[in-house]
Order: structure tokens, then C-alpha cells, then sequence
């Protein structure tokens, strides 16, 4: 399942050094044939300590992760919707990813210059928001224009369409995002025709910088503004420190651990937040077959029945299924082996209408 998150941000927040610091957790594109070999993008391992449990409880040969794609877009400036900088490749780029990872500066440094010349984390949201906003705005004005000869010919699905853009184009106007409107099942079909930017979701990535100037640590205005931005409008986020997982991205270990320390920084410096979050911003979770000649962690939507599952392996399981026997992952660890949870009654049976759960560890049968 190849689904990406575009990473975006003003110039000199730490957008490359982020990306960087991710791509030294990317996998072997051998093991994911939708991986690309575009430099901008990397296939990244998503953090799961029950995937290498279970290896070793399986005494598995081969241990395969779960992963997500993130995508490195070029700095956005004011004034993108109007073709300053990039312009148009910059919209475009975001309009191909499925959510969009906002790395926004929380810290304070004279050698890295800021783009406005001043530290506002919740100015820079506001930037790029408007910009999208303003992106979006452009489409729904040129929808609405295209409809005008069906709506004069009284056509029921235009009608509908057109008062679905009156709403998301007064929502835009007022300076909010397409997202925040209320939509029915059917509308919620008309508005993913359009490819707005503004209803994907952000997950804002707020980076800091060990032995600088960090808002977060100094309790700063400005900090609490954020804070205050994020509880509002219900916004997710997560703290990093990018340039500390870039600067030991060669090193491993125990080196790796102490120079951490030295630096400054945490266990993971959020990094594996970050991949999390994304992975399950993006709806997706886990399930694992396991083995001694693999154990694996499998990519699908939430709430995806067994058979839905089962195409993560191969197509033809959807139509092939017959059944499906899972185990939880903490009760197949608690029983000890296969046999003994067979006994407890642990490993179920389960039919076309079970709904997977994170963490099933599942037997198909075709």
C-alpha cells in the first residue's frame, strides 16, 4: 500500500535536515515494489518493537517492517498560489501526497536565518495555511464556473455541487481550512473530485535544535500561542529534534547512544513520534504473519475486513478467502507457542466479515 506524506515548511525551519533524518530509517526498496527511486522521496520503517518480539519468538530468518513513504517538497515562500518561488510544482507536489507533515521552527539562531527575519512558529503556520487556503480557492472559483451552464439547466447533481463550494468557498474565505466543514457521505464524494489541499490532514512537526534557543524549554509567548493554536483547532503535533538525528545518522549502537547524550538530545528525539503519528494519520495499521522463514508487518486501512487484509499479501486473496486464523500478538506471547494457544482456545477462526485488528497476528486460507 503506497500512501505519502509531503513534508512542507518555510525555508530554513529544518524541512531537509528532517527529511534527512528520516531516510536513515528508510527501507530496502526490494521489499516494497511501489518504492521509488525519486531522491525526494523515502520509504521509511515504521518504529514497532512487537515486529522483532515476535521474530525472535518465531525464530524467524527474515524480519520485514511496516512502512510508510514521506516526500521532501521544496520550501514554500508567500505568495505560492500566485506562482512566486516554485508556485504551481510546490501545490502540485502537496496535491499528490495523502497528508501533509508541517515543520514548523521552534527555536532561535543567528547563524540560520529566518525567511520573515523573526521566530513566529504560529506566523509560519499562518503562511503556508493561507496559501493552501488561497490554492484552494482557485479550484473551487474555476469549479464553480464550470458548473454554471448545468446549474442553468437545473441539474440536480450540479445544484448539489455548487452548494458544497459555496460552503467550502465561505469557509476558505474567512481564512479556514476545507477540512472544518460539515459534510455528508454523498458531498464527502464531490468534495475528493476537486484534490483540495486544505482537506488533508496536517500533522505539524514542530523543530527544535539541541544547544539552541528552544521556545518549547523557555516557556515562551510564543510557544504558549502554539499550544494554544494546536488545543483550538484540535491540531496533532510532535516535538523533534531533526539535526540530532542527522548529525549521528552514521553512527550505531552505543557510540550512537552517548553522542545523543553528549548533544543534548532524547531516546529518539521524536523522530519515531513523527513516523508514527504519520502512519496513523494516514488511517493505516498493522497486522503480522510470522514464521521461521519470515515475519512480516503488514500495511492496511483501519477497520479493513479479512479478506480487504489479506490483498496486502496478494491481490487474489480478496476473491480466494476462505477463512482466516488469528491470535492476538499479546496472547499468542502469553501462551508461549502456537500449540499451547490453540489449546486456550486463543487462535479464532474467522470468517469474510471479520475486521482486522491492530496487532493480529493472521493465517489466510485459501
Amino acid at each position: 500500500m503506497s500512501l505519502s506524506i509531503g513534508i512542507v515548511g518555510l525555508p530554513n525551519v529544518g524541512k531537509s535536515t528532517l527529511f534527512n533524518a528520516l531516510t536513515k530509517k528508510s527501507v530496502l526498496a526490494a521489499n516494497y515494489p511501489f518504492a521509488t527511486i525519486d531522491p525526494s522521496v523515502g520509504v521509511v520503517i515504521v518504529p514497532d518493537e512487537r515486529l522483532y518480539t515476535l521474530s525472535s519468538f518465531s525464530k524467524s530468518k527474515k524480519t520485514v517492517p511496516a512502512a510508510v513513504e514521506f516526500v521532501d517538497i521544496a520550501g514554500l515562500v508567500k505568495g505560492a498560489s500566485e506562482g512566486e518561488g516554485l508556485g504551481n510544482q510546490f501545490l502540485t507536489n502537496i496535491r499528490d501526497t495523502d497528508a501533509i507533515a508541517e515543520v514548523v521552527r521552534i527555536f532561535e539562531d543567528d547563524n540560520i536565518i529566518h525567511v520573515d527575519g523573526k521566530i513566529n512558529p504560529l506566523g509560519d503556520i499562518e503562511v503556508i495555511n493561507l496559501e493552501l487556503i488561497f490554492a484552494d480557492l482557485q479550484t473551487v472559483t474555476k469549479r464553480k464556473s464550470n458548473l454554471s451552464s448545468d446549474i442553468k439547466r437545473g441539474k440536480k447533481e450540479a445544484i448539489l455541487e455548487m452548494d458544497v463550494l459555496v460552503r467550502i468557498e465561505t469557509t476558505l474565505l474567512a481564512g479556514k481550512l476545507a477540512s472544518t466543514v460539515s459534510l455528508k457521505d454523498e458531498e464527502v464524494v464531490i468534495v475528493k473530485s476537486l484534490h483540495l489541499l486544505t482537506t488533508k490532514k496536517i500533522l505539524y512537526v514542530l523543530n527544535k535544535k539541541s544547544g539552541g534557543k528552544n521556545l518549547d524549554e523557555i516557556k515562551d509567548a510564543r510557544f504558549e500561542d502554539l499550544l494554544k493554536f494546536m488545543k483550538d483547532t484540535g491540531s496533532q503535533y510532535v516535538i523533534v529534534d531533526a539535526k540530532i538525528e542527522e548529525d549521528l545518522k552514521e553512527m550505531v549502537g552505543d557510540e550512537r547512544s552517548m553522542f545523543r547524550k553528549e548533544l543534548g538530545g532524547t531516546s529518539d528525539d521524536g523522530i519515531n513520534d513523527l513516523i508514527r503519528a504519520g502512519y496513523d494519520m494516514l488511517g493505516l495499521m498493522t497486522y503480522f504473519t510470522t514464521g521461521e522463514d519470515e515475519t512480516r508487518a503488514w500495511t492496511i486501512k483501519k477497520d479493513s475486513t479479512a479478506p480487504i487484509a489479506g490483498t496486502a499479501i496478494h491481490t487474489d486473496f480478496k476473491d480466494k478467502f476462505i477463512r482466516a486464523e488469528v491470535v492476538a500478538y499479546d496472547k499468542l506471547l502469553e501462551a508461549g507457542s502456537y500449540a499451547t494457544a490453540r489449546e486456550k482456545g486463543w487462535v479464532r477462526t474467522e470468517g469474510k466479515e471479520y475486521i482486522v485488528q491492530d496487532g493480529d497476528i493472521i493465517e489466510f486460507r485459501i
